[in-house]
Order: structure tokens, then C-alpha cells, then sequence
């Protein structure tokens, strides 16, 4: 079959700076296996395939793949999916009138939705299925993965919101971007750290997203990774209710992640761009 194909750059305004995202259109006809083999030959972090939803709420149905395998929700995808769903011509039923247009997406955490101002694209950080503290034994492994000792952390606790996040709080932006990950050690855990920037700064904090265990060494931009940070920090009085995090420095990326606390949700926010349209043969 030739389907419709997009490729957007998530969480940046310049095309190349951000975290791409693979989105294959049409897809109600794609097996299982054929979305699997696509997803490790693209070897992004994530590919996506739109299909048409099975509750009468959504707009559509996403289903978000790794190279290691399928993730019941993801961020960056949610947002680049969505614009490639409405640069296709989508058409959400909820137009929002002055509040805005609201997207509907199935996935596999449920319903997810997605704010359009015509511009900037948001979701609301869907409900934690694990939080709380991480048991002190696997601090100390996590921590050792990074070339830390337990004692460097300043706080952690599980923000797993599909992948299965532990969040990973530093003293600072600069011993953030200088961890350098032993991965073998680091095995099965998806590690996120984050390390805030002096008052006065571009941006609030520095964010990196580890998951090798997904084929994926090191993220770039990170949507469910930033919203479960935003989740549990914002919560904790540890982080204001509306910020700017920045991800994706070590690897030459220039990622910006608006989080806001705005009534029951956090939003997780960030530009897209198309930069690659066409068709592909599944």
C-alpha cells in the first residue's frame, strides 16, 4: 500500500532542531508487524501511524512505536501527530469557539486531549499510572548509571505516564548536561534528570531522557517524559506553575518544552514543523 507520510520536528521552530517524528497516514490497514519493522527501519525515537478511532469522543486513533517496541503514550509524538493530522486536513468536532480548537486522540493510555490556538500545540499530561518515591536501592542504581552516587541526588520519584519514567532531580543545569550515562548499567530503567538554571535564565531548567532499554540511548525532546517532571515538581512546590524547559543540548538539538499548570491539568506544550511530506510503501 502507498500511504501518506509526514515527518515533523517536535518542540522547536527550526526545522532540525527539535525531535522528529514519523507519521504514517491511513494506517487502518497496516499489520502489527509492519508497523513494528517500520518503526526499527526509521530508528527514530518514536513512529506513529493515524487510524480511524473506536470512541466516539476522539478525532483519531494513534498508536506510537519505538524501534524496541509499542508505547501506550508518548509526548512529542501526541503534538507531531496531531499537526500532521491537521495539516491532512483534519478537522477536529470540538472547535472550541474562543477557548480554541480541541483535538481528541485515542491511544493507548485512553483519551488525550490537545489545545490548538493555531499555532503553539498542547496536552494535557494524562494521569500518572506510577508515582511517589523510588525505593532507595534503585536510586542508588540509577544514580550509579549516571556516574553519581546516591548522595548527588537532590529528589526522585516515579513520573511513568506510559514508558515508565523515573524522574531524577540534580542541583543545577550544568551537572545535567554533564552526565555521561553508562547505559549497560543503566539496563531496563528510563531515566529522566532534570537540573534548574540560574534565576534570570533563558529557560528554567535542563532536561535529558535516557531509555535504552527502548533502543533509544538518549531522547532528544521529550513530551511524556517533561510532563511527568512538570507533574510531580510543579506539585511539590519545586518548580513554578508555568515554566520553559529546555532538553536536547547534549546532542545538538535546541528543544523547548512549555509546561503550565492551568486549572486540574498540567499542559505540555511545544512548536511543530513538517519538514518531510510524501508517501511511503507498507
Amino acid at each position: 500500500m502507498s500511504l501518506p507520510f509526514s515527518q515533523v520536528d517536535v518542540f522547536t521552530s527550526e526545522f532540525l532542531r527539535g525531535n522528529p517524528v514519523a507519521v504514517v497516514h491511513d494506517a487502518a490497514g497496516v499489520s502489527d508487524d509492519a508497523m513494528a519493522a517500520f518503526a526499527r527501519w526509521t530508528n527514530l525515537s518514536e513512529t506513529t501511524f493515524l487510524l480511524p478511532p473506536t470512541q466516539p469522543a476522539a478525532d483519531y486513533r494513534l498508536r506510537i512505536f519505538t524501534p524496541g517496541g509499542e508505547l501506550p503514550f508518548a509526548g512529542h509524538p501526541t503534538l507531531g501527530s496531531a499537526r500532521a493530522w491537521l495539516e491532512a486536513g483534519g478537522v477536529p468536532q470540538d472547535d472550541g469557539g474562543t477557548r480554541g480548537r480541541r483535538i481528541v486522540q485515542e491511544c493507548g493510555v485512553g483519551l488525550v486531549s490537545i489545545a490548538d490556538d493555531g499555532g503553539r500545540l498542547a496536552f494535557a499530561a494524562p494521569p500518572l499510572r506510577q508515582s511517589g518515591p523510588v525505593d532507595p536501592g534503585e536510586v542508588a542504581a540509577v544514580a550509579g548509571s549516571l556516574g553519581l552516587g546516591a548522595d548527588d541526588v537532590v529528589d526522585s520519584a516515579w513520573v511513568d505516564n506510559g514508558p515508565g519514567w523515573v524522574g531524577v532531580l540534580l542541583p543545577d543545569a550544568e551537572t545535567v548536561l554533564g552526565l555521561r550515562p553508562d547505559f549497560a548499567a543503566m539496563g531496563s530503567y528510563k531515566v529522566g534528570v532534570i537540573g534548574p538554571y540560574p534565576d534570570g535564565s533563558e529557560t528554567a531548567f535542563e532536561v535529558r531522557a535516557f531509555c535504552p532499554g527502548l533502543a533509544v540511548p538518549e531522547d532528544p525532546v521529550t513530551g511524556s517524559l517533561n510532563a511527568g517532571l512538570g507533574q510531580w515538581l510543579i506539585g511539590n512546590g519545586r518548580a513554578p506553575s508555568s515554566y520553559v524547559a529546555q532538553q536536547g543540548t547534549a546532542l545538538g538539538r535546541r528543544g523547548r518544552v512549555h509546561v503550565t499548570a492551568r486549572e486540574a491539568d498540567v499542559w505540555i506544550g511545544g512548536d511543530t514543523v513538517v519538514g518531510i511530506r510524501g508517501s511511503v510503501e507498507l
